[in-house]
């Protein structure tokens, strides 16, 4: 993520970008709000790097922030819109997903070179081949079907935008890895890669691992170029609808 958030403020280094974590890693988003508080900051612009909005989005972050507001009065803080849905990321995960089923020397294939790929494997044929591919989208997985089904999204959008074939899992509830492995055989995927819809690795993606571990793994989306792109998108729709406000 402190790859993620340098490529983030590379592409604007007028602006104080810092990194903040909701649990489990430092620093918090408490103690970024009050050290930008005690520098003198008088508003700031909170984007959650997150794929869906689910409970971290929805519950977590904006009672974190209702907290923070109240210790800081004079600070303002707007929370912008997650990053998905979008087509972008979409992108991002087909680009992983091409990278995975490279080899040899087109691992290190140009962004040219995995486009003319894409157009080779629309078909569902990889690189070449005559084994259709199929991809199980593995995400986090949510106590919210909405949020779930959001990941159906995904996977039908990467479908029609490369040919192959593609089922979802999730790492906290099922369908589990197994079982959308055992679909994609079962729908005559011959080549099948697990690519998880998750911006870092971690404890999680471990698990996905282990559920599969004789599958090739995508590497997550990370500090993919596009990532940027949206977050500014996103820090600059929640500023415009903030002056709107206020107006």
């Amino acid at each position: 993520m402190s790859d993620v958030v340098a490529l983030i403020s590379a592409a604007r280094p007028d602006l104080d970008v810092r990194l903040a974590f909701l649990d489990l890693s430092a620093p918090s988003v408490e103690q970024v709000v009050d050290a930008i508080a005690a520098q003198g900051h008088t508003h700031a612009v909170v984007v959650p790097l997150l794929l869906g909005s689910a409970f971290h989005a929805r519950i977590d972050l904006p009672a974190l922030l209702a907290t923070a507001r109240t210790r800081h009065p004079h600070l303002h803080l707007t929370q912008a819109d997650v990053l998905a849905p979008d087509h972008r990321l979409i992108a991002a995960l087909r680009d992983r997903a091409l990278e995975a089923l490279a080899s040899g020397d087109e691992r290190s294939a140009s962004g040219a070179r995995l486009r003319r790929i894409a157009r080779d494997a629309h078909d569902g044929v990889p690189l070449g081949g005559t084994e259709p591919i199929g991809i199980a989208v593995a995400a986090v997985g949510s106590s919210s079907e909405a949020a779930n089904s959001r990941t159906g999204w995904v996977a039908r959008q990467l479908a029609a935008a490369t040919g192959w074939r593609t089922e979802i899992c999730f790492a906290t509830t099922e369908p589990s890895v197994t079982e959308a492995v055992s679909r994609l055989r079962a729908r005559g995927a011959g080549r099948i890669l697990v690519a998880p819809w998750f911006l870092a690795p971690g404890l999680l993606t471990d698990r996905l691992a282990a559920g599969a571990p004789g599958l090739t793994h995508a590497r997550v989306i990370g500090s993919h170029p596009a990532l940027a792109d949206i977050v500014w998108n996103r820090y600059d729709a929640a500023l415009a609808a903030t002056l709107t406000l206020s107006a």
